[in-house]
């Protein structure tokens, strides 16, 4: 299996790195065409998109940059459906779980077949997506959430939580990127059509994490912890982020499963503090 993977951000190039089966572009991509020459070029048995835009510093950009988060969550993702399904290419496209807020109409956990109900516009953009995507056959969407790593990376939950004064104490879903690294390419082999998410299962909190990463990492670290609608009113965010729990049903239906969420966790910040010793040793 060939697998191209469109998108060298943080996991696009994770997914590369752990993948001898596959290549990696950052090509900018307009038109269907771009997608086009991509495949004639790389001749791939699958794609998975990985492009998208997410704003910097962080997603509140997306905010006052509504053409430029429209045009990367839910034009972009588009363009390249519609080229695969011109060649008949499998195509896996990376979602977010962060279109969910709070508990869904019934008081449970999010399934995959649940109604979103996004705020922000990074949210609504990439939910755009999710929607018009599902009605396609030969295609897959994997939703991921706050993903954790066992390396360091600005945009590893880890690295985002130990670098803050202030902090939320709430509890979520989340992604263990060696364990998505994983189910991604299982996805992908299987040609997995609909939605998956791709979280860990059971849920975990912010202060429970930290508590791992003085334990693993840095027995000296300190933080004060907030409440969730300080996060807005101290100025620290310009809208209210994203905190759920999503229940992950239909990977089973592939024989798919990814680790309990308190187990990946722990191992991942285990992993963590093992890499950066050795970097600082060196």
């Amino acid at each position: 299996m060939r697998i191209l993977i469109i998108g060298s951000g943080y996991l696009g190039k994770r997914c590369h790195e752990s993948w001898g089966d596959s290549v990696l572009t950052d090509k900018k991509i307009a038109t269907k065409q771009d997608v086009l020459d991509l495949i004639e070029e790389h001749q791939p048995d699958v794609i998975l998109n990985a492009a998208g835009v997410v704003g910097k510093p962080n997603v509140d950009w997306c905010e006052t940059h509504q053409v430029e988060t429209i045009e990367g969550n839910t034009i972009l993702p588009l363009i390249i459906a519609e080229a695969c399904q011109e060649k008949n290419i499998y195509l896996l496209h990376m979602g977010t779980g962060c279109i969910f807020y709070g508990t869904n109409p019934t008081g449970q956990p999010w399934n995959e077949g649940d109604y979103a109900n996004p705020v922000a516009v990074y949210t609504r953009a990439k939910y755009s997506a999710d929607l018009v995507l599902e009605t396609l056959p030969n295609v897959g969407i994997a939703r991921i959430r706050m993903p954790i790593d066992d390396q360091s990376h600005p945009a590893n939950l880890i690295d985002k939580l130990a670098k803050f004064e202030k902090v939320i104490d709430v509890e979520n879903s989340l992604t263990v990127v060696p364990d998505m690294i994983k189910v991604f390419h299982e996805l992908l082999e299987k040609k997995a059509v609909g939605i998956f998410h791709c979280t860990n299962p059971g849920s975990i909190t912010h202060k429970e994490i930290m508590t791992l990463y003085e334990k693993y990492v840095d027995p000296q670290h300190k933080n004060e912890w907030i409440t969730e609608g300080e996060l807005v009113s101290c100025g620290l965010a310009v809208k209210k982020r994203s905190n759920n729990i999503m229940r992950s049903i239909r990977l089973k239906e592939y024989g798919l499963e990814m680790r309990e969420v308190h187990e990946a966790v722990e191992d991942a910040i285990k992993q963590y503090s093992e890499k950066v010793s050795t970097q600082m040793s060196q």
